[in-house]
């Protein structure tokens, strides 16, 4: 988990403070508010239990989630779903997946755009992500919801904005051995093995990889774009900066991908 930012000098580690990220909280919080009062969670006994929770939940996806067969039929509450599915997730491993994801490259990234752009940023590359998922399967009746492709997008603007931050990981080839490294190294192979997921991926129930891939693409785009010309060590492809401008170090234990979910 995220642990705290660093600084380093001479070998010695000095705490500084972990910016205040309020956009990224406030998100985190209304994902978990979503997911409890909602049929995934087992927890709201309006939607009963046994084959009733099943049904209730797979209408629910169906509401809020994007059907892509029914998303470019023209309907106007088919066009809110890529934006209303980002809040909605399956089960508690999906949600907690993301909201780590999230919180750990989320803080930093919300520090660097401000808070108004970075909400804005979220938003738009999530429902990018999931307009191009759909575009891509435009025939399928499969529920697509989840946060994934907004939390990817956030990683591809952190590789861009903080490509020298340590990110502590663990690889499960590696007998899950933690280890630090860039974010230069860490978030390309993710992108890699997300790319080697999505070619083997059917258009039925499992993980949306491809939503995955349009996110961190248009993630880290956005933020060439916006940020590449920007001078001084936290413009373009500098170093990852907090407080006086040394090396950023962040502290997690991610999985291999945040979760996305493309329900049944």
């Amino acid at each position: 988990m995220i642990g705290k930012w660093n600084t380093a000098t001479g070998g010695a580690i000095r705490s500084v403070r972990i910016p205040p990220a309020p956009m990224t909280k406030a998100l985190i919080v209304l994902c978990c508010l979503i997911f409890v009062v909602g049929p995934s969670a087992g927890l709201n006994p309006a939607y009963g239990s046994g084959d009733a929770l099943a049904a209730a939940q797979q209408a629910y996806f169906r509401r809020w989630g994007v059907v892509p067969a029914e998303l470019f039929q023209g309907a106007p509450r088919a066009a809110l779903t890529p934006a209303t599915a980002l809040f909605v997730h399956g089960s508690w491993l999906h949600l907690l997946g993301n909201m780590l994801f999230l919180w750990v490259f989320g803080v930093l990234t919300e520090e660097r755009m401000g808070r108004v752009q970075f909400v804005l940023f979220y938003l738009g590359c999530g429902y990018l992500a999931l307009l191009g998922y759909a575009a891509a399967n435009s025939s399928s009746e499969q529920s697509l919801i989840g946060a994934s492709g907004a939390i990817s997008a956030v990683l591809g603007a952190f590789l861009f904005l903080f490509p020298s931050a340590r990110v502590t990981t663990v690889l499960p080839f590696l007998f899950f051995l933690p280890l630090r490294l860039p974010a230069w190294v860490v978030l390309p192979v993710w992108a890699g093995l997300q790319w080697l997921a999505a070619g083997r991926a059917s258009a039925g129930p499992g993980v949306a990889y491809l939503a995955h891939l349009v996110g961190f693409s248009v993630g880290f785009l956005y933020a060439w774009v916006r940020f590449g010309r920007e001078e001084g060590p936290k413009g373009g492809l500098g170093r990852a900066v907090v407080g006086d401008g040394r090396a950023t170090r962040v502290e997690s234990a991610p999985a291999l991908a945040p979760e996305g979910e493309n329900q049944p």
